[in-house]
Formats: structure tokens, C-alpha cells, sequence
């Protein structure tokens, strides 16, 4: 890390502390999502009239991080309170540092963090195939949270809440753990500590399905393999709802109880093609921040060359109208601007499959 860059994040840390069946089962998702007590949203929640998301670029991959907080300042420290911060990053296996959150990525919104005085702050995830520790010490967590006295949390091993989603196949509701910590809204502030990425069976995966996917739990000694097998059970292939629609349905769903309260979007280095996992890096070298994870969503797929309304889960958000700002006609945004940064990502192979949520269920 330079010098000057180094010296950038110190003197803004120092003034800031200073001051399934084709009609009938389509028929059916509705009502199984009923039966499931999906969360309902408040009855007056609209979308907001204007949200505003930060853009920010650069070499240093901390310092963007940082910047992009900067313009929420005073709104992140209000919204924060007395509340515990539960930072989330994106660790789908614990032994592939392109599929995850980069250390840097982390540094940048901690120093963020204490920079307006909040330190009560835990790094916390469920990865699908081992340990979140393991995954911590591969991916230098460990060091970050000796150097920021930050305490690294397994969600597997926090406590749970259960609730329901469907399986496209029967459309029944199913009962899925999730964790506790990212459900408790009184006493944490959960921050989605994303990345631009492709994925194969929804498109794209950004803050929302960070928080949501990522919820799920396992069992001590599930997913020791990338095949899920090991012993126990791991409930994250529950929520993937068995295919394209039950997928996209469910993540809507749970969105109402499981999102973000601060989004944060490194595409320092994105990846595309076969993602979450097996894609390829693409540099970029930009971040996005919002306090409106819908907005933030969709200046992430706008970066990345995808078409919004192809990405299911967040079109039935966009449509909800309670669950952020999608238009971007309604969406500031402070720093750069998307077309100087924005690339066109390369799409993972089944795209076609990806897209089919637009038409109705047929019968197999």
C-alpha cells in the first residue's frame, strides 16, 4: 500500500474523529409463500424518492472502500447507534481468494468505521464447503482482526431462527435455519461487504444475496467438500428453492427480513463467466456504497453490462416498490460516473437457463 495512500485514510480518520407444474403450480408459489409466513413488509414502505449511491475508483483497493463510505458519514454513524456492526463478506468456499471478499475490501470500511467511532465490530459468515475460520486464516482475516481488535464469528455456531421457502418442484413450503445474528435488527447493523460477480444460476450476486443465500447454516462437519458431503446438514441448498424459479422467489421473499442496512460493492477486481466460483478476475478497480442496497444492486449490475431486468430476484424487488430504489433516473450518484467505469462482463454459459424465470412454469 503507498505511502500517500496510507496517509490519505489517516488524515480522514483524524478529521472525521475530530468533528414445478406449469399454471397450477405457478398458481400454488403464492400460496405456499403464505402458508411459509414469508415477512410482509410495512404497510406504508414505499421505495425512497431519491437514494444516493457512491462510485469511487482508484489503485488502492482500502482506500476505495473508504472513500466510497465517505458521503454517508454522518446518516452510517446515526444509523448505527449503540448497535453492534456485523460485517459480511462473501466467502462461498474458504479456499479461492477471487470468489472472495478481499482483506483489503475490509480494511478500507473499517478504518471507515472507527473514523466516526464505531469499533464494536464483528467479522461474521457461513461459507458453503468448511470452517469460517479456516476460510478467515486463507483469506488473511486474521491478521486484519488482530490489527482492528475485530472479532472474527462463525454464523454456524451463533444461533439460528427458522423460516420458510419453497421448492419450485412441489411448492411446498420448506423450512430453512438461518442465522440469528443477521435477523436482529434491534441490536445489529449489518453491512454486506460484496463483490461484482457473475453467477450461475441467477445472473449476478451482489449485496442482497450476500445476506440472504449467505444466511443459511450448516452443521458442524457439512460441506467439507465442494460436493456438500461430510457430515450434518447444510440448509443452503434449501433456499436455492431447486431451480431458476424457486431460486429467484425465495431470495425476493427473505429480502424482506434478511437485507443489508449498508451495502458495499468492491469491484476492485470482479469476476465473470462461471461465477460465484469458477470465473475468471476482471479489473476494474472501483466500489460502491449506498444505504440503499437496491440502488446499490443495480449500479452493480449497470457496471457490470447486465441487463437489470434479467436478474430475477432483483426485478421482483425493483417491482415490490417497498424494498429500496431501482430506477435510475431516481438514483444520485456522488463521485464518478457509471459509464466511465462501466465493463461488459462476460455472462456464465447458461444464460439462457439463467433468464427462463421471465416465462411461465411448464410441466416437465
Amino acid at each position: 500500500m503507498s505511502t500517500a495512500c496510507q496517509n490519505s485514510r489517516r488524515n480522514f480518520l483524524k478529521a472525521s474523529l475530530m468533528g414445478g407444474a406449469a399454471a397450477v403450480a405457478a398458481a400454488k408459489l403464492p400460496l405456499a409463500m403464505a402458508a411459509a409466513d414469508v415477512a410482509k413488509p410495512a404497510p406504508n414502505a414505499a421505495a425512497p424518492a431519491v437514494s444516493r449511491v457512491s462510485l469511487a475508483a482508484g489503485d488502492d483497493r482500502a482506500q476505495i472502500a473508504l472513500d466510497s463510505l465517505k458521503p454517508f458519514q454522518r446518516e452510517i454513524a446515526a444509523a448505527i447507534g449503540t448497535k453492534r456492526i456485523v460485517l459480511k463478506p462473501n466467502n462461498v468456499i474458504i479456499d479461492k481468494p477471487l470468489c472472495a471478499t478481499d482483506a483489503k475490501n475490509l480494511e478500507g470500511i473499517i478504518e471507515f468505521l472507527h473514523s466516526i467511532g464505531k469499533k464494536d465490530i464483528v467479522i461474521a459468515e457461513s461459507p458453503a464447503n468448511g470452517s469460517a475460520m479456516d476460510g478467515f486464516a486463507n483469506y488473511g482475516y486474521d491478521k486484519l482482526a488482530a490489527k482492528y481488535n475485530v472479532k472474527l464469528v462463525n454464523l454456524d455456531n451463533e444461533g439460528y431462527e427458522v423460516l420458510y421457502v419453497v421448492n419450485e418442484h412441489d411448492m411446498q413450503p420448506h423450512a430453512v435455519r438461518v442465522a440469528k445474528m443477521l435477523m436482529d435488527p434491534a441490536n445489529n447493523y449489518v453491512i454486506s461487504a460484496a463483490k461484482l460477480k457473475t453467477h450461475d444460476l441467477v445472473g449476478i450476486t451482489l449485496s442482497l444475496k450476500n445476506i440472504v443465500v449467505g444466511s443459511g447454516i450448516k452443521d458442524s462437519g457439512a460441506g467439507l467438500n465442494r460436493q456438500g458431503s461430510g457430515g450434518g446438514r447444510s440448509d443452503k441448498p434449501i433456499m436455492h428453492g431447486g431451480g431458476t424459479y424457486g431460486i429467484n422467489y425465495n431470495i425476493f421473499s427473505l429480502s424482506a427480513k434478511l437485507h443489508p442496512d449498508l451495502a458495499v460493492i468492491d469491484g476492485y477486481e470482479g469476476m465473470e463467466g462461471t461465477g460465484p466460483v469458477n470465473g475468471t478476475p476482471v479489473s476494474q478497480k472501483v466500489c460502491v456504497a449506498s444505504m440503499d442496497w437496491l440502488a446499490a444492486d443495480r449500479v452493480g449490475a449497470e457496471l457490470m453490462g447486465v441487463d437489470f431486468t434479467k436478474i430475477g430476484y432483483l426485478s421482483y424487488c425493483a417491482k415490490a416498490g417497498d424494498r429500496g430504489q431501482a430506477d435510475l433516473g431516481k438514483i444520485q450518484i456522488v463521485g464518478g460516473a457509471i459509464k466511465d467505469y462501466a465493463k461488459t462482463y462476460q455472462l456464465p454459459r447458461q444464460w439462457e437457463q439463467i433468464t427462463s424465470w421471465q416465462k411461465p412454469m411448464v410441466a416437465s
